[in-house]
């Protein structure tokens, strides 16, 4: 049946080439005034366009006639030897199985044999409005075959077990292919034919409702197709199949229509791949399908993977967390390496688009930049989605956030409040089912900027500030936190955290946090109950299972955020309201550094004055810092690139600044994530970085030296010839961020993702060595272009050897200063 089914749609998309114009499912099935849309007042283009619909549905219908005639062939011989002595069936089962098939191909024979010439012979003044209204007014003969539908498939089945030879008739049946069609016959079941009859029904419905939208209201044929439309509606109705086109697929096994609730782009870990797949969720069941290759110019096709009926689903218990298959994680650097690619691809592809004749290099570029964040798409996700099949099968997605997961199981479980019994398809039930998910889908391209086209928002690059105030709505006294997620390179990561308020009905948060962005478009925030039971620890991840009281998201505006103005918002989820405010800052206006002209105080004050006041090789703050993350920090999963609160780092950046006796104390009770974030907003406000402004072009030049002796001379040498205060204080750095590296299992904090997080803010182009490319045009371009090696200097140095300070000032006299 699929081959047949592909035959269909393919000879569909040769004749009809402008797929909408015909997607027999665009709502409801209303009688009123036509609608021209981009054809208004356009005549002639209205009637073009109704001849174009009436082609398309005359081409389904000769493929139609062909399967009805197939199903007959095997009829007449049947018939025949039922009278003899060796009869392969009876009689009486040859007319239940065959029941009403020749009436049926004689009315569409008869149709068909008189609305072409209508459609060879076109002028706007052709009517086939009676054609129509005489098809809609025998259809008894379909109320008929419906009612015997069931016993002509369960006696089919029966006689096939018991006769091999009507087996082997019943499994082969040849439809001719369409006359202008190279393709010759194929061979379909005898169960797949009887089903096409029930499926035309509401194809020729839907046809009338895409001619009455292309029929002007005077033309003769308005009021007859507007009365067999009528006909076949009530028809339905009758036979309770009066159904929304787009929205349902099939009957369910209780008559009710089966409608599309929800579908999405998931990855699934099957036979330890990961692999892309389309999951529809119906209201009895959930479908697993993969897109299937077709020939070029075909409509894409699904196949199932595998269905559970919603009635035997169950999610994953916290007893039973191991009944889902374990799955590889990719190091979090080739994630990031891959993101650098991407983004230097995308700026190639502006690049190439200013260009005379450029236009051939974009599609390469963009088919590179498909497959790359294709491949991040596939490996990005972590977070699991495990369900099972009360029978005993498991299966495992991964989502790349607790948002996704949390909507997908609430929708399910929803559905599973109802009255709901579990239901087994045939064969011919799943194909229809499975090749109905094409009009169905509501989510059309799996989520990847290459998708997208060039005039859809880029998205933000910068640093968006988020102060997540209140809430309200909570019916209960709870322990109660936030997250904040951000889209980055089509999926979403967390990016912060407020602290638990506990026991509480309000919380008052009021925490400020800096998100970087990275071509984000929307920001969600997910509000939990903290949950301290040590008996509701997952075994997968040690981690206490948190309830998501509620959740929502808000799209980035630039016009909105842009602004230097906080901008206040409320997020309304499941009852609950938070408050919250944002403001943004463009990569450009980040990158920036101020030169300060005061002296106390440490933040944006050069390192060597530091140094020289507090008579210290390495600034006090650094080794505060630095002591407390290793005293209680080194363990913390995300230290260094989850967002502390910036209302906590403000009150130590001013109680370093003012060298309070506090400070101590300060730190001892301070949430780690804050003191991480201190360390980082001192060197990011240094008023130069901290491997300097001037040996900056001469790093980028070492870096991508390929001789590995050279490259060790070059990048050992440029280390001398940093100043004493900036090379002690990058030392100490190095081999803090090493130590915390060596807990990467627990903190998940590798040398790559911490080169990441501090790369570009040790090493930054100056002003001037920034806007020297003029091909680089934007603040992301500036960012794509040097990243990369901002990131790949530091983690040279985090993967060498020890380097000591004596040591190297020790080999001084053997090289030139001279960079």
């Amino acid at each position: 049946m699929e081959e047949e089914e592909e035959e269909v749609l393919g000879y569909l998309d040769r004749v009809l080439e402008e797929d909408d114009l015909f997607d027999y499912g665009d709502g409801e099935l209303d009688t009123g005034a036509p609608v021209h849309s981009q054809f208004k007042g356009d005549i002639e283009k209205g009637l073009e366009m109704k001849r174009l619909v009436l082609s398309g549905f005359l081409a389904s219908e000769e493929i139609y006639i062909n399967q009805l005639e197939a199903l007959l062939l095997p009829m007449r011989p049947l018939k025949a030897t039922a009278t003899t002595s060796q009869p392969v069936l009876t009689i009486q089962q040859v007319e239940t199985i065959f029941y009403k098939i020749q009436d049926i191909f004689e009315i569409h024979k008869e149709f068909y044999d008189a609305l072409l010439p209508n459609i060879q012979q076109w002028d706007e003044k052709v009517t086939v409005g009676h054609l129509f209204q005489k098809l809609a007014s025998q259809l008894g003969v379909y109320k008929a075959f419906v009612d015997n539908y069931k016993v002509a498939l369960e006696t089919a089945e029966k006689c096939s077990h018991a006769n091999t030879q009507f087996q082997k008739i019943s499994e082969n049946l040849k439809v001719k292919g369409p006359k202008d069609s190279k393709d010759c016959t194929t061979t379909v079941s005898m169960e797949a034919l009887l089903y096409k009859p029930i499926d035309r029904v509401t194809r020729s419905t839907l046809v009338l409702h895409d001619l009455l939208k292309h029929t002007p209201k005077d033309h003769p044929d308005f009021p007859l197709l507007q009365d067999a439309l009528r006909i076949s509606q009530n028809f339905l109705s009758s036979i309770n199949e009066d159904i929304d086109p787009r929205r349902t697929a099939v009957t369910t096994p209780k008559g009710e229509a089966r409608q599309l609730v929800k579908d999405g782009f998931l990855v699934e870990v099957s036979e330890s791949s990961r692999k892309v797949r389309h999951v529809f969720l119906f209201t009895d069941l959930l479908l697993c399908a993969k897109m299937k290759k077709t020939a070029v110019g075909r409509h894409q096709q699904y196949e199932c993977k595998w269905y559970i009926p919603l009635a035997d689903l169950t999610f994953q218990t916290l007893d039973d967390s191991d009944s889902c298959p374990s799955v590889q994680v990719l190091p979090e650097h080739e994630i990031e390496e891959m993101k650098i690619k991407i983004s230097l691809l995308k700026s190639e592809i502006q690049k190439e688009k200013k260009a005379p004749k450029g236009q051939s290099r974009v599609e390469r570029l963009r088919k590179k930049m498909n497959e790359q964040e294709s491949w991040l798409l596939l490996h990005s996700p972590t977070i699991p989605f495990c369900i099972h099949n009360k029978h005993g099968k498991s299966y495992l997605f991964l989502l790349s956030s607790d948002y996704e997961r949390s909507e997908w199981r609430e929708s399910i479980q929803k559905l599973q409040k109802k009255d709901l019994q579990t239901c087994v398809l045939s064969s011919v039930e799943l194909q229809v089912l499975t090749s109905s998910c094409f009009k169905l889908r509501t989510v059309h391209n799996i989520p990847v900027t290459s998708n997208k086209d060039d005039e859809e928002t880029p998205g933000l690059y910068g640093f968006l500030h988020v102060i997540v105030h209140s809430a309200k709505g909570f019916t209960e006294s709870a322990n109660l936190y936030c997250t904040l997620e951000v889209d980055s390179y089509g999926y979403f990561v967390s990016k912060a955290k407020t602290r638990v308020f506990r026991d509480t009905t309000e919380p008052q948060w009021n925490e400020e946090f800096e998100i970087e962005l990275e071509g984000s478009q929307y920001l969600r925030i997910l509000c939990y109950e903290k949950c301290y039971d040590k008996s509701m620890l997952n075994k997968n991840d040690n981690e206490i299972v948190d309830k998501i009281m509620g959740k929502g998201q808000v799209q980035l505006d630039p016009q909105t955020v842009q602004s230097k103005n906080w901008h206040m918002d409320v997020i309304e989820m499941n009852g609950i309201k938070v408050e919250f405010s944002m403001k943004f800052t463009s990569r450009d206006l980040s990158l920036k550094r101020t030169p300060s002209k005061k002296q106390s105080g440490v933040f944006g004050v050069k390192i060597n004055v530091v140094t020289k006041r507090e008579r210290s090789k390495v600034p006090y703050i650094v080794r505060q810092c630095i002591e407390e993350v290793e005293k209680r920090g080194i363990d913390e999963v995300g230290i260094y690139r989850i967002s502390g609160v910036a209302t906590d780092i403000q009150a130590l950046k001013s109680v370093f600044d003012t060298n309070t006796k506090d400070i101590l104390v300060m730190l001892s009770d301070m949430d780690i994530n804050a003191i991480a974030g201190t360390l980082k907003l001192y060197f990011r406000e240094l008023p130069e970085p901290l491997l300097t402004d001037r040996l900056y072009p001469a790093f980028m030049e070492g870096i991508a030296l390929s001789d590995p002796a050279a490259k060790e001379n070059c990048m050992m040498h440029l280390l001398r010839s940093l100043p004493d205060p900036n090379l002690m204080t990058f030392l100490t750095l190095l081999e803090h961020l090493k130590r915390v590296a060596e807990k990467e299992p627990v903190n998940k904090m590798s040398l790559h993702n911490l080169a990441t997080v501090f790369g570009p803010t040790l090493l930054r182009p100056s002003e001037s060595e920034s806007t020297k490319g003029q091909h680089i045009t934007s603040a992301s371009d500036i960012w794509s272009h040097d990243v990369m090696a901002q990131v790949q200097v530091l983690l040279y140095y985090l993967q060498h050897s020890p380097i000591s300070f004596a040591e190297l000032k020790r080999n001084t006299l053997y090289f030139s200063t001279d960079v």
